[in-house]
Formats: structure tokens, sequence, C-alpha cells
């Protein structure tokens, strides 16, 4: 005869179950916790063909010194390029870096750096700038080069307003600084 089968008491049951969710939760936490995660055993297809990506080109900093910028010791400034190079006494190029020109442009020729100003104070477009090289004015606009204290580069200008700060990234205005001294030529070309 068979023996009868014996009943779990109910609080069998769910110490059961809850032993049975923490083991899970502690396994989990410990995945968690060592970066490992359940591995899927069913297999993603894989494409039949591989596509190449097309190289982007890139883009190279002009190094040449634009033609017609002069001689000597001298600061390059390309209108078109809006790049500025600085040229030692023997006609090499000590550096080059982009710029950011104001809304009023300096017209093509020779100019003097004539007044300096290194403390730091707020530009016509209310950003607090830095190392000024004034070299040239126009429409009544004074043209210099500058940089932001903070490193940024210029926002748009507002509409109607006329701006003649040619902003540097820091580190290049303050190697700008230390080259035009009062008196250097600067050439201003396309």
């Amino acid at each position: 005869m068979p023996v009868p089968a014996r009943r779990l008491p109910s609080w069998a049951w769910v110490t059961g179950l809850t032993t049975g969710a923490i083991a899970v939760v502690a396994v989990l936490a410990v995945q968690a916790t060592h970066g490992t995660r359940p591995v899927a055993t069913a297999k993603t297809p894989t494409p039949s063909a591989t596509a190449t990506a097309k190289p982007r080109p890139t883009a190279t900093a002009p190094t040449a010194v634009p033609d017609d910028s002069g001689t000597g010791r001298r600061i390059v400034y390309s209108l078109s390029q809006d790049r500025v190079w600085l040229i030692d006494a023997s006609d090499s190029p000590r550096r080059t870096f982009p710029v950011w020109p104001g809304t009023v442009d300096p017209d093509p020729g020779t100019y003097t750096v004539g007044t300096r100003s290194e403390p730091v104070t707020t530009g016509s477009d209310g950003v607090r700038i830095q190392h000024i090289v004034y070299f040239a004015a126009k429409s009544g606009v004074n043209i210099a080069f500058s940089h932001a204290v903070d490193g940024s580069s210029p926002p748009p200008a507002a509409s109607g307003t006329q701006t003649g700060g040619i902003r540097t990234k820091k580190p290049d205005g303050k190697a700008l600084w230390a080259f035009a001294t009062t008196g250097t030529t600067v050439r201003v070309v396309k």
C-alpha cells in the first residue's frame, strides 16, 4: 500500500520561496559588482557583407606664410584664412594659429602695433578680454588682437554691432602678446 504524501506547512513554502529569491538576488548582485552579466544563448545573425567607411578629408592647417606678406620680423594676418603667423627676423614662422575676426576687418596693408593693454577689460561684445594689441582703426572702430579670459571663442555678433576684436585662443593670445611689442609690423593680406 502506498504511503500517503505529507503535506508541508505553509510557512515552509514561504521560507523556501524567500530563500530562493534571496539566492537569486545575491547572484545578480555579485554579477553586477564584478561587471558580469548573463549571456544570451541565442545567436544573433551577422551580416554577410561588411561596409567600409569612406575616409573623411582631414583639415590641414595652412603653414605656408602667404605671398606678398612682407619680410623681416612681423605679424601676418590673412583675412581669407582667418589665420595669424608670427614671423621672426630671419623670415621663419615661429607660430601660426586660427583667429575669430570681428565684424570690421582692417584693409589689406601694413600697420604697426601701437597701444597695448594687458589688464582684463570688457570687449565691445561684453566678453572679458586681455592682452589687447591695437594696430589699426576703420570706420571709427579700433582693431586689435585679444583673447577671452575664459578661453572661449566669441559668440556671433549681435545684429548691427561693430566689433574690431580679432580673438585668439588663450595660449595663442599670450604668445602674440609676448611677440607684438610696440612698433612691431602687422601685415594684413587678403
